[in-house]
């Protein structure tokens, strides 16, 4: 089982072998993602991201033998170098919205075999479980407590969206209305911010869709969620002004 950014050693969560444990939810995450340039987001989590971050796509997995077009994602970018998470200041998470991809921390759905069940896992590398302090994970009868049905129906619905969001991201790539695009920006003294490796919505190709198509995407919610992601695309120059103030 790969471990994706955040999580250092995912685990199953099992009733018998972690009955002691306890979670404290004071220690700061931030840590977690302060070399992290970039972030998984869920469609459903356009309205708020896009207020703050830009959200592109990029492509994922690798590119099929039999000729087909190559899975996208949404990405939320954090920062315009590898290493850098410009919405972090002295240890501390600056934006408003925290997406959904870190509130789930430390826990996560995973598949567990090759027949694709899942189950609830914990990075049990995380300094915040112990078997003293903390939240109780399972009562004395071996239940799971409030705590942990809450944080299991979060992190369900979480992989929920991110099947939506698969779904819609198929749906774009089979229009063929994504684009390569690079972002370049300077300031006064000539000091330059260049990114490349994502995509964005193709103005062009969208508006020569046919009529019922573009209806197709406004009732399945397609049409505002490519308005959210041009819109977000505004916050790209507000970043790039944050890293060249930086200096590094």
């Amino acid at each position: 089982m790969s471990n994706p950014p955040m999580f250092g050693s995912v685990v199953p969560l099992d009733r018998e072998l972690h009955k002691k444990l306890h979670l404290r939810t004071d220690l700061s995450t931030v840590d977690k993602i302060k070399e992290l340039n970039s972030l998984f987001l869920t469609t459903v989590e356009f309205s708020e991201a896009c207020k703050e971050f830009p959200i592109v796509f990029v492509r994922v997995g690798e590119a099929p033998k039999d000729g087909g077009k190559q899975a996208v994602a949404p990405l939320v970018v954090l920062g315009l170098k590898p290493g850098h998470n410009l919405f972090i200041k002295d240890g501390v998470w600056t934006a408003d919205y925290a997406p959904a991809y870190v509130r789930r921390y430390p826990f996560m759905m995973a598949h567990i075999d090759d027949q694709g069940n899942m189950a609830l896992c914990f990075d049990d590398q995380w300094a915040g479980f112990s078997e003293t302090e903390g939240s109780a994970l399972f009562a004395e009868d071996g239940q799971a407590t409030e705590f942990l049905v809450n944080a299991k129906n979060f992190v369900e619905s979480y992989e929920r969206e991110t099947e939506r969001t698969r779904a819609a991201c198929h749906e774009l790539v089979q229009l063929g209305i994504l684009q390569d695009m690079r972002f370049e920006s300077s300031d006064e003294a000539g000091h330059k911010v260049d990114v490349d490796g994502f995509m964005t919505i193709d103005e062009k190709k969208l508006a020569e869709l046919d009529d019922a198509t573009i209806v197709r995407l406004h009732r399945n919610g397609l049409l505002a969620l490519l308005e959210m992601h041009r819109i977000s695309l505004g916050n790209m120059a507000k970043l790039a002004q944050l890293q060249l103030a930086r200096k590094d």
